[in-house]
């Protein structure tokens, strides 16, 4: 393709060389290859200039960045005003806008964005279609399983996906949108068809700075900056942030909740250890999916169905077919009077959430172990060892990825908060032989809740990153125990 159509609609600030045609796009230099345009990003680790030569090497034509060409860098290089904005354009013009031709529904907020994702991505097979799933846990393009590298993927990952979606032969797509990624631009210029949000807590303030600037991100899914806005919003009527979306008009919104005012509300719920029933608008709503908040999630994903065209007959029964999310209230089963379950919750609502659900069942007790990531956001440690203690009956704090900082400093931040409460617990940072302990403390009738790290296979120390997977821990704990084995 000629690269003046690859970079239609970009703002450059240098003159383009004529005659170049593009083989492919690329912001990593490792996956350059003959005639390629390689995009060269500022990183809050690595500079993308210092990989240009490489990419030159392995047959890039040109170079895009925002930043200047190093003094020595002999070659094309193309300024542009925003290279991340300026890559989402290149990847439409160069895949053919399959965006615009895809029912693409893009989910943000502060909780329940992956489970909802599963629930929408459920209904639309359940329809008959093909489908893509972009997400926290994985990547999902018709029936194939790929590794997530982040929530949301750079623009032209998305791209990719959606075009070859559409080769295989779906024309609908479910991806969750981080706040991270609509402020760096990774969803730019992406044609929704449907826009839903969940709520919003604290979360991300190391990035975003504050609440206001973290919702701004947010409202850029239904009034984006470039592009057309989604033509159908589905709302969290409940959430206060949710009245000041607005989105513009000529969009369809649909508001889902408990309260009163909402369009889709849900009645006469019932939770039960098999899931959660519930009415709506005259409907029956059968899930294996527990708790308040997945009466949320379900309803937003109902939204969504309704803006499709789907009706609530079919709508239910995606529901219904989506049996579980990975690391989202998983219950680890070995056989114990007790029950386990881990779960991603990380942010002080997401807890008193989780724990909400346990209560919710009726246990003798709830033991909550959770820790806070290092790295991020320290204000909001305190506010979740408040979480666990007002809720819980047993406590154990410990690590979860606590990056570059000591685990004790962020335990000690985890503390002011929960030491509020004279709640008995278990200072442990070894987040292994504190899931010994929180599971050695269980008896039958309570239950167990593993917090804070879900789906993720790994730990992030100062040392490094390691194998570690809580649901993998707690089953060999739980087999330690006796529970689990055959009988000889």
């Amino acid at each position: 393709m000629p690269l003046g159509k690859v970079l239609e609609g970009v703002h450059t600030t240098t003159p383009l060389p004529p005659g170049v045609e593009v083989a492919g796009l690329e912001y990593d230099s490792r996956k350059t290859g003959a005639g390629f345009l390689f995009f060269a990003f500022p990183g809050a680790k690595a500079d993308g200039r210092a990989f240009a030569r490489q990419a030159l090497d392995r047959g890039a034509v040109a170079v895009v960045s925002e930043l200047d060409a190093p003094a020595d860098f002999v070659g094309q290089w193309i300024r542009v005003e925003h290279g991340r904005r300026a890559l989402a354009t290149a990847a439409k013009n160069f895949y053919g806008s399959p965006d615009e031709r895809i029912l693409l529904t893009g989910i943000t907020g502060t909780n329940g964005k992956t489970t909802t994702s599963y629930l929408i991505d459920s209904i639309l097979r359940t329809a008959g279609h093909t489908t893509a799933l972009v997400g926290t846990i994985e990547y999902h393009l018709a029936g194939r399983v790929m590794k997530a590298a982040n929530t949301t993927p750079e623009s032209l990952d998305l791209f990719r996906i959606l075009a070859e979606l559409e080769r295989e032969g779906g024309r609908a797509a479910t991806m969750e949108a981080s706040s991270h990624a609509l402020a760096l631009g990774r969803t730019w210029g992406l044609h929704f068809h449907t826009a839903v949000f969940s709520n919003l807590t604290r979360d991300h303030l190391d990035f975003h700075g504050d609440m206001e600037s973290y919702f701004a991100a947010k409202r850029m899914l239904f009034a984006p900056e470039y592009g057309d806005a989604p033509k159908h919003a589905v709302l969290n009527y409940d959430d206060p942030w949710a009245h000041r979306i607005e989105p513009p008009a000529g969009t369809r919104t649909y508001w889902y909740g408990l309260g009163e005012g909402a369009e889709y509300r849900a009645e006469d719920i019932a939770y039960g250890f098999d899931g959660t029933r519930f009415r709506v608008n005259g409907y029956d709503i059968v899930s294996p999916l527990a708790g308040q908040h997945n009466v949320y999630n379900i309803l937003s994903a109902i939204g969504a169905g309704l803006s499709y065209g789907f009706d609530m007959p079919l709508i239910a029964r995606g529901v219904e077919a989506c049996r579980a999310v990975p690391g989202r209230f998983e219950r680890i089963d070995m056989g114990q009077p007790f029950l386990v379950v881990v779960d991603y919750a990380h942010t002080d609502d997401a807890l008193k959430n989780l724990i909400a659900v346990a209560r919710a069942l009726k246990p003798r007790r709830v033991i909550t172990l959770f820790g806070c990531g290092g790295d991020r956001d320290r204000a909001k440690r305190p506010m979740m060892g408040a979480a666990a203690g007002a809720n819980s009956d047993y406590v154990v704090l410990t690590s979860d990825n606590p990056r570059s900082e000591d685990p004790l400093t962020i335990i000690n931040d985890a503390l002011v908060g929960l030491s509020r409460y004279d709640t008995p617990r278990l200072i442990e940072p070894d987040r292994e032989t504190a899931i010994r302990g929180a599971i050695g403390a269980a008896e039958a009738g309570d239950i167990v809740l593993i917090a804070g790290k879900g789906h993720e296979p790994y730990q992030v120390l100062r040392t490094g990153t390691i194998d570690f997977d809580d649901r993998k821990v707690a089953r060999q704990v739980l087999e330690g125990l006796g529970y689990g084995k055959r009988s000889r």
